[in-house]
């Protein structure tokens, strides 16, 4: 099996079969969601994965070298997109999916989830992917690359349950920018499932309470 990026994995049981791949945001690491997941307690025992972008220049930051899932060229998030570095963070992660395949996971047992970047880069990923996943979290984000949605989308996806979520007062990925990728998926046929908090640029301790009540009536059911 091809490598897959540095990881660190928290089980919360004995032989999981579950598994919560979780990105983080533009210079974090995948250290960044793991107190998160700490917080929430599920039903049943899940694998969590939380991956480390690799590092490289964010044209925005000045070209300074940080942990990015892809580059960013211009204030206006959106605009001018690497669509590359998106495809090719979208190849990893779904290397990742392989390996948890692999080592017994269904495909429907298996959730992305992800906050601003990362949640881009879990949009990105779950909506091409050829199986019906467990679900997509998808936080502070957007949806990347949406021209190219509905010559590449699989017919799967349409039935993936997403959880999007936005704080009103997000300074960096805006909150119409949010809602807007929210209402096109709803739009196209997704059942998407949307939040919205009173927050900046953030995770707020009601939204991680709204995610635990969402992923624990998805694991309940497969259980």
């Amino acid at each position: 099996m091809n490598s897959v990026l540095p990881h660190i994995t928290l089980d919360t049981g004995k032989s999981p079969q579950h598994t919560i791949i979780w990105l983080h945001g533009l210079g974090a690491d995948g250290g960044d969601f793991v107190p998160v997941a700490e917080e929430m307690s599920l039903p049943v025992a899940v694998r969590y994965i939380f991956p480390h972008a690799p590092k490289q220049p964010v044209t925005i930051n000045g070209g300074f070298v940080m942990r990015a899932w892809y580059d960013i060229a211009a204030a206006e998030i959106h605009a001018r997109q690497d669509e590359k570095g998106i495809r090719a963070s979208q190849a990893e992660i779904e290397k990742l999916i392989d390996q948890e395949k692999e080592r017994g996971v269904k495909a429907e047992n298996i959730f992305l989830a992800g906050f601003s970047q990362g949640g881009a880069i879990v949009l990105q990923t779950g909506l091409r992917h050829k199986e019906k996943l467990g679900g997509i979290l998808a936080l502070s984000t957007y949806l990347p690359l949406a021209e190219t949605l509905i010559d590449e989308a699989s017919e799967a996806a349409k039935g993936t349950p997403f959880f999007m979520a936005h704080g009103r007062s997000d300074p960096i990925v805006p909150y119409n920018l949010g809602k807007s990728s929210a209402d096109k998926l709803s739009g196209l046929g997704y059942q998407v499932e949307w939040h919205e908090y009173s927050m900046q640029h953030s995770v707020c301790m009601d939204e991680i309470s709204d995610i635990g009540a969402w992923l624990t009536q998805r694991l309940k059911k497969q259980s």
